[in-house]
């Protein structure tokens, strides 16, 4: 496991830093928190990935002739942490950037590269995924959305749920089933769809945070033309797992520097609060910062293995468990160390830090169930790293 960085990668860390300082304004939070529709929030949020796109650092994995920089695996590290260390605004367009274009520079076609690529670069196209279903969330194999083929298109009647941006893309990559007499796995293939084609209906979904992130899908109907399938035709399984691979390889770089800020924050928070000699609490939060540091250096790890010429792999969803269970206990935690002020949302007049930490509390709920549950991570883990047979 190599923990330094290289000239090269730190010249490359510097660029983005001084890029970073320039363009991150830091006001932001409070000029985002100040527009009240999310519709305008989004858009706020476009123009911030519009800026990274123009200044070179939109989809630096992507391969040069695609319009990234083809960033070592070390590089993509650097960008995610030092992204999440500036506290620059989120990119809208992160599922295009992180899945649905490496997916598509993959397994895509030379037409469907040229026509979706540099909109997901820009912003200028938000995507979705169309996965699970509400009785095939953690077996995908088992969804029922079928896609049956008429003439030079694809005819698709079901029901996705749990799909991030749902309301806010303008694309959706859909696994369908279109071999309905073989077996599950190999019966699935992927399809391009325009989300703005008659049929399609979003609902949302509202959760505890109060926030409507997630929605539902409902195809009634829907028409999608053959030469918009993402890889081969019932071969849809391949594409969507090497979607999920990068999914759960890449995602946790940027949440161990989030979830560090927020442990140094509530650190100063146990001492305001005079919480900080309580010896439970010192437990317990030495426990969080132990947990960051196993974190950090099984990221190290893995990312040592890919830029030596591996692939993201089953690996990763041991990253998976272990950060999302990590800050849950880490949410909690907070909660103690806050105690009924950790009750307070947004806009009450006692709330700590304006009731992020509520927020963050509710919302770190989902974390388990999200980009695969820990119970899939961990038959996972032991069929594919262990070796022991399956349990289904």
């Amino acid at each position: 496991m190599d923990l330094t960085l290289s000239p090269a990668e730190l010249a490359f860390r510097d660029g983005l830093r001084n890029w970073l300082s320039v363009n991150v304004n830091p006001d932001w939070p409070e000029e985002y928190a100040a527009i009240h529709t999310k519709a305008e929030q989004f858009e706020y949020l476009r123009a911030w990935q519009r800026r990274v796109y123009d200044g070179g650092w939109a989809g630096i994995a992507w391969p040069k002739e695609f319009g990234g920089r083809g960033a070592s695996v070390m590089e993509q590290v650097i960008f995610t942490e030092e992204m999440a260390r500036a506290g620059a605004p989120s990119l809208p367009g992160i599922l295009g950037l992180q899945l649905v274009g490496p997916t598509t520079i993959t397994h895509g076609t030379a037409a469907q590269k040229q026509r979706f690529l540099r909109k997901i670069l820009s912003g200028e196209e938000i995507w979705c995924q169309g996965f699970s279903e509400p009785n095939a969330g953690s077996d995908l194999a088992a969804l029922r959305t079928e896609a049956v083929l008429d003439g030079d298109h694809f005819i698709v009647n079901g029901q996705k749920v749990w799909t991030s941006y749902g309301w806010a893309a303008g694309w959706c990559e859909l696994v369908v089933r279109t071999g309905p007499n073989v077996p599950k796995h190999k019966g699935l293939t992927v399809l391009l769809v325009d989300m703005k084609s008659p049929g399609v209906e979003v609902r949302p979904l509202r959760q505890m945070t109060g926030e409507s992130e997630f929605n539902e899908l409902f195809f009634t109907n829907v028409r999608v033309p053959v030469t918009n399938v993402l890889g081969q035709i019932n071969d849809g399984w391949n594409v969507a797992i090497g979607t999920l691979m990068h999914e759960r390889a890449t995602l946790g770089a940027g949440i161990q520097i989030v979830i560090r800020r927020s442990f140094e924050r509530i650190v100063e928070l146990a001492k305001s609060f005079n919480r900080i000699n309580d010896p439970l609490i010192r437990q317990k939060l030495a426990e969080c910062y132990a947990g960051l540091e196993i974190m950090r250096l099984n990221q190290m790890r893995a990312y040592t293995k890919m830029a030596n010429g591996g692939t993201p792999g089953p690996e990763g969803s041991m990253q998976k468990i272990f950060w999302s269970e990590l800050n849950q206990r880490f949410q909690q935690v907070a909660q103690e160390v806050l105690g009924p002020y950790g009750q307070l949302t947004k806009g009450s007049v006692y709330a700590v830090d304006d009731g992020v930490w509520t927020y963050n509390y509710l919302r770190a709920r989902g974390n388990t169930i999200e980009a695969g549950t820990s119970e899939i991570q961990r038959l996972i883990l032991g069929h594919f790293v262990l070796g022991l047979p399956k349990s289904y």
